[in-house]
């Protein structure tokens, strides 16, 4: 056995292994020339020595497991995270029931995929700030949609449905497109067939008391604000026309109307009518998967697709390097492809707080009034969040705690 390690490691490339080949019997040398991290996790280094009160079979005993976890680890080329940070749970904005359900699920040891479905799938049910699941957000003709993403971090896989009508549950449609078909996304009319023919009910009614009651409110209030630019009348509910169909004497004041209509639109993007639920959850050995879901931004242009359903704006995962989640004016983000960006950044060597910030700051450039806010995780389990035009706040629980946490993020 002995020989056949010193082989095995010889064959290794070059991390200072090579310099114990010949010392058969040194194995602090051989420990010593293993990734420093993998010494620290396992606690190991300091036990290994080279004392000659011990003999060679104790330290082969001693060492040899971490000699075949550093081997494994180095030949799936996938770094092995420490069980201490695993599963864990992140999540946009203080939707504590959603994480505990994501958690319970992943500790109860379902697939990541699943805990994502699970956790998501209550904020729908609880209709999380309204902005979540069915009967909130209406659009212009005061109907509620939705739009929802899965992604899983190991195979790349997605699943997603934009515009979804008459189906309430947008995370669980989302996985039967990426269980059940070679596509990415389905949207509209033709999403909702789909789900509602692999067996989720409806079609339902997705307006609500609270919905209607909105939607009525901003009708008489001249359909202000909405989400309309370059067209007349302003301050009307329609029908609309392109400015330059409309004679020229009916312009009068439309530059201020239209400044005081962006004006509006900026102060009325929160997190009670603009907001996605973005949940990452790290499974027991580290694969990601990444959930979305969201009824869109209130008063939008029915047709409208915001960020939630696409990949790389809402959210993104690779197991090896981390996961990203996002909310806030999705029109402007999904532009930037910010949580692509995090990930990316993180797989070059940044730290989750830089990348977060980074990400944003490439947005706030571009449109300094946009709001918006992102997580970021790396693959060893550290967090954290950047945000821009409010203050944002993301939900952790991992093994440490008793209970899920709330972290505050300021601009």
């Amino acid at each position: 056995m002995e020989k056949a390690l010193v082989e095995v490691f010889s064959r290794l490339p070059p991390i200072g292994v090579g310099k114990c080949v010949g010392k058969s019997t040194d194995y602090a040398c051989l420990a010593r020339a293993l990734p420093v991290k993998m010494c620290e996790q396992t606690k190991l280094t300091s036990s290994v020595n080279t004392s000659s009160a011990k003999g060679s079979a104790g330290k082969m005993a001693a060492v040899f497991p971490l000699l075949i976890i550093s081997l494994l680890s180095m030949v799936t080329g996938h770094e092995i995270n420490s069980s201490s940070n695993f599963p864990l749970v992140v999540s946009t904005w203080p939707f504590l029931e959603a994480v505990r359900a994501g958690w319970k699920a992943i500790n109860g040891g379902l697939s990541s995929i699943d805990a994502v479905v699970e956790g998501c799938s209550a904020c729908e049910v609880l209709r999380c700030d309204g902005t979540v699941g069915p009967g909130g957000s209406p659009d212009e003709n005061s109907e509620t949609t939705i739009d929802a993403l899965i992604m899983n971090g190991a195979t790349m896989e997605v699943g997603a449905v934009a515009a979804m009508r008459y189906v309430k549950d947008g995370i669980k449609a989302a996985r039967l497109v990426m269980l059940h078909t070679e596509h990415t996304m389905l949207v509209g009319d033709q999403a909702s067939a789909f789900a509602i023919s692999m067996g989720l009910p409806g079609p339902s009614n997705l307006s609500s008391t609270e919905s209607m009651e909105k939607w009525i409110k901003w009708k008489e209030n001249q359909c202000q604000p909405n989400f309309r630019k370059n067209v007349v009348p302003v301050n009307s509910c329609g029908p609309y026309y392109r400015k330059k169909d409309v004679n020229i004497d009916e312009k009068t004041c439309l530059v201020e109307d239209v400044a005081e209509n962006i004006r509006m639109k900026s102060s009325y993007v929160d997190f009670h009518n603009h907001d996605t639920i973005s949940m990452a959850i790290f499974d027991k050995s580290g694969h990601i998967a990444v959930g979305t879901s969201t009824n869109g931004a209130s008063f939008k242009i029915p047709g409208r697709v915001g960020d939630g359903p696409i990949a790389g704006s809402s959210a993104y995962a690779d197991d090896e390097v981390g996961a990203c989640g996002a909310t806030g004016d999705g029109d402007v983000m999904m532009r930037f492809l910010p949580c692509y960006q995090v990930v990316e950044s993180m797989r070059l060597g940044m730290e989750p707080r830089l990348a977060a910030k980074d990400a944003i700051s490439r947005i706030a450039k571009k449109y300094p009034t946009f709001v918006g806010a992102i997580f970021a995780v790396d693959k060893n389990g550290t967090h954290a969040g950047a945000c821009h035009g409010w203050t944002f706040q993301y939900s952790v629980r991992s093994p440490s705690m008793d209970d899920v946490e709330v972290i505050t993020v300021y601009p």
